[in-house]
C-alpha cells in the first residue's frame, strides 16, 4: 500500500505565508505526477497546482503568482510554497499522487488526508 502524508497547514494572517509538504511512502515502484487541491466550505475540491514526473508545472489561475509547487524525485515528496495568501485560500488542502505500485505493477491515483489552511485577521 501506498501513503501519503501532508504536513505545514495551518493559520496564516492575510498577506502571509505558509509550505504544505507531502511524502510519498510504502509500496513504490515509480511516482508520476504530483499535486495539490482544495476544498473550501461549501465547495467542490478544485486543482490549484499540479506538476509531472519531468516537473512541468500547471496552477490555477487563482493561485499562479503567489504559489509554487516543487516536487523531489529521490525523496517522494512535492511542496507547496503559499505566498501572498488571501482569506480565500482558506480551504483544507489535499496531495495528489499517481503512483505505480510494486506490489500490484499499475498506476493508482492516491490521495493525502488533508491539511487545513486559515487565512484570516
Amino acid at each position: 500500500q501506498v501513503q501519503l502524508v501532508e504536513s505545514g497547514g495551518g493559520f496564516v494572517q492575510p498577506g502571509g505565508s505558509l509550505r504544505l509538504s507531502c511524502a510519498a511512502s510504502g509500496s513504490i515502484f515509480s511516482v508520476g505526477a504530483m499535486g495539490w487541491y482544495r476544498q473550501a466550505p461549501g465547495k467542490e475540491r478544485e486543482l490549484v497546482a499540479r506538476i509531472t514526473d519531468r516537473s512541468v508545472t500547471n496552477y490555477a489561475d487563482s493561485v499562479k503568482g503567489r504559489f509554487t509547487i516543487s516536487r523531489d524525485n529521490a525523496k517522494n515528496t512535492v511542496s507547496l510554497q503559499m505566498n501572498s495568501l488571501k482569506p480565500e485560500d482558506t480551504a483544507v488542502y489535499y496531495c495528489n499522487a499517481y503512483v505505480m505500485s510494486a506490489a500490484r505493477m499499475m498506476w493508482l491515483e492516491f490521495w493525502g488526508q488533508g491539511t487545513l489552511v486559515t487565512v484570516s485577521s
